[in-house]
């Protein structure tokens, strides 16, 4: 697939994806980063480790200024399992430990796997109904 056909596939994903669906791209990518950190460290590419770190850690953030704590009973214990994982994500890019990272994804990989399961076992909107019909 060429660049800009993979570069309009990945936009339109994203335009067209419910939110719920985007909280799962992001746990997704969330995910994808803390592997590539994780490779990197092993390897001692502290570049390529930093960056991947950091764009994780951007998401964490902001999957965190994202959350409503309000809206529902656990939102409380996800904002501190975020603030956890965003001081991890710090620490581990600072001294880089690949260790660290691993664990961070230990935790980050159940919760996407809840949103995923959540999100297919969703009905779909109304209008989709529709067009199925």
């Amino acid at each position: 697939m060429s660049a800009p056909v993979r570069l309009r596939y990945l936009t339109d994903s994203v335009t067209t994806a419910s939110p719920a669906q985007l909280l799962v791209m992001l746990y997704d990518r969330l995910c994808l980063d803390l592997e590539r950190a994780v490779a990197a460290l092993t390897a001692r590419d502290r570049e390529a480790a930093s960056k991947a770190l950091t764009h994780a850690q951007d998401i964490v953030a902001e999957l965190r200024g994202s959350l409503r704590t309000d809206s529902w009973d656990g939102a409380q214990n996800l904002a501190a399992i975020y603030t956890f994982l965003l001081s991890e994500l710090i620490k581990a890019n600072i001294r880089q430990e690949a260790d660290r990272v691993a664990a961070c994804l230990a935790t980050v990989q159940p919760l996407r796997d809840t949103w995923r399961a959540a999100v297919d076992n969703q009905p779909p909107p109304a209008a989709e109904l529709r067009a199925h019909a």
